[in-house]
């Protein structure tokens, strides 16, 4: 069936993202994996040329678009590349930092940081997740005390993203029994200290790590919102935090899956392509249409998105079946390409360590669940 998602304006995007990424992105891939790090040089480059941070508003030199069709674009031509580390970065800043930058900053607040976002002189991060807690943010343990004008915060973070990086952290702590504040702790603070890059087991060009805050002065203007809501800011950007995932989640299936079906009707096997035998074509068959399923409802959701009108918990519906999918095509993928499967010089191979954690982040499969099944008891 014909998609109709996209307009020529998106298809002529794509254009530009596709050149970036065969001209900047593909011969580096391997070294960043090696050297476990993303060149700054590069995001840099990618920040000017508008392939990340385009919800910038003009005046700070972004282009003020905030239709999530461009942001799709991106995470196709970056999964149809391999580069997952580097469409993880760009989700990390597009539907994390820059969104809760954008939608809770001041005009102050606006003009110091959104111009280094634009220019690729400011990577962000956002610290939500403590060792002890997991996705209980409930239970967060980091704490932020008034001091004068400002703030005192202290604890620590892990599993945090581009935590190394950072030039500037989105820190979510606690302000009281039950209040939560999201401070910006920016690099060169007093008792803001970065702990080891974590080993994962996948993305390995995505700079993971500890953060620890040790009694660090937050200035007043270094606040996002109010101090005291920020566990209502966090559920309400958790739609466009999920439908990061969902995307990547999606794109990364199709790519495996496109390159799996190239693979089986190229490589031989008894003296037949592999792709003809009938449980090879009965595999292909139902990773197609539910990758095809899956694309309707992503497609779906991106224009609730852009309506305004896609909620948390839709976006968890489709966060936990979509990453699950993914997990489940990759997987069947590496069997399909046997040995050469097992192979990290295989693009197969590599999807399948660096897909894994799509299930666990941004809220597990668990949690997902949790959260959906208390909506429909509420609703009895």
């Amino acid at each position: 069936m014909r998609r109709g998602l996209y307009e020529a304006d998106h298809e002529r995007y794509r254009e530009s993202v596709r050149e970036f990424v065969r001209r900047e992105v593909v011969p580096n891939l391997e070294r960043w994996d090696q050297q476990r790090m993303i060149d700054r040089a590069t995001l840099a480059e990618a920040a000017k040329q508008g392939m990340y941070g385009l919800e910038i508003p003009e005046r700070f030199g972004g282009g003020g678009e905030t239709d999530y069709r461009y942001r799709l674009v991106v995470n196709e031509e970056l999964s149809d590349a391999g580069a997952t580390s580097l469409n993880m970065t760009f989700g990390l800043q597009d539907d994390l930092v820059l969104h809760y930058l954008i939608d809770l900053g001041d005009d102050e607040q606006h003009a110091r940081w959104l111009p280094g976002f634009t220019n690729g002189e400011v990577i962000g991060a956002l610290a939500m997740t403590e060792p002890g807690t997991g996705s209980d943010l409930r239970g967060m343990q980091t704490v932020a005390v008034p001091d004068g004008d400002g703030w005192r915060l202290t604890g620590q973070k892990t599993f945090i993203s581009s935590g190394i990086s950072a030039d500037l952290v989105v820190v979510a702590a606690r302000t009281g029994e039950r209040g939560f504040g999201l401070f910006v702790v920016e690099a060169g603070m007093p008792g803001f200290a970065r702990g080891r890059k974590l080993d994962k087991v996948g993305l390995h060009a995505q700079d993971t790590a500890e953060l620890f805050f040790d009694d660090v002065a937050v200035p007043a203007a270094n606040v996002l919102g109010n101090p005291g809501d920020g566990l209502r800011y966090l559920m309400a950007h958790l739609p466009r935090e999920r439908l990061g995932v969902v995307a990547s989640a999606y794109t990364g299936a199709r790519a495996v899956f496109e390159l799996t079906r190239r693979y089986c009707f190229e490589r031989t096997a008894f003296g037949s392509r592999i792709g003809d035998f009938q449980h090879t074509r009965f595999e292909l068959a139902e990773m197609a249409t539910e990758l095809d399923v899956a694309q309707a409802y992503l497609d779906k959701q991106v224009l609730a998105y852009n309506a305004g009108e896609l909620t948390a918990t839709d976006a968890a519906k489709s966060k936990w079946w979509v990453s699950e999918l993914q997990k489940r095509v990759v997987d069947r993928c590496v069997q399909l390409h046997g040995g050469y499967g097992y192979m990290l010089e295989y693009p197969v191979a590599r999807a399948f360590i660096d897909s894994r954690v799509q299930t666990i982040y941004a809220g597990t499969t668990e949690i997902m669940k949790e959260l959906i099944g208390r909506e429909l008891a509420d609703q009895v």
